[in-house]
C-alpha cells in the first residue's frame, strides 16, 4: 500500500478506454484532486472479494456496506478502483508500483484467517 499522486501520463493508461469519452477531463481532474493510495493485495479469491466490497460502479446502485455504496453517489466519479481479473490486476499492479515496493508477506495470523485446506 501507499499514497502516491497520479500523473496524466498514468491516468491515461489506466483509463484508456475512456480517453475519448466527454467525462474524462472531469475524472482526471477528480483523480488528481488530492493523492490516491493504491494498495496490492494477494489471497483466494482476491480479485472477486474486492470487487465485492468495492460494490457495483455506479455508487446509487451499489449495495449499502461497500465502499461505493456507503460513499460514492456516481457512476463516473469513480472513488475505488477494483481490478476485474488476476491478469489484469498484475498489469495494474505493474503500472502503479516499482518491482522493489511489491513482496510476499505472510503475517502471523495467516492460519487464523483461512481455514484448514483453503489455500494451497
Amino acid at each position: 500500500m501507499k499514497m502516491m499522486q497520479l500523473s496524466d501520463a498514468i491516468l491515461r493508461e489506466h483509463y484508456a478506454h475512456l480517453v475519448d469519452k466527454p467525462f474524462f477531463p472531469s475524472l482526471c481532474a477528480s483523480m488528481q484532486a488530492s493523492p490516491i493510495v493504491a494498495m496490492a493485495i494477494s489471497g483466494v479469491e482476491a480479485v472477486q472479494v474486492v470487487r465485492t466490497m468495492a460494490g457495483v460502479t455506479n455508487g446509487r446502485q451499489a449495495a449499502p456496506g461497500t465502499i461505493r455504496g456507503d460513499y460514492s453517489v456516481s457512476n463516473q466519479q469513480n472513488i475505488v478502483h477494483a481490478s476485474d481479473s488476476v491478469e489484469n490486476a498484475a498489469i495494474e499492479v505493474a503500472r502503479f508500483f516499482k518491482p522493489e515496493e511489491v513482496f510476499d508477506y505472510q503475517s502471523g495470523a495467516f492460519a487464523y484467517i483461512y481455514g484448514d485446506g483453503e489455500c494451497k
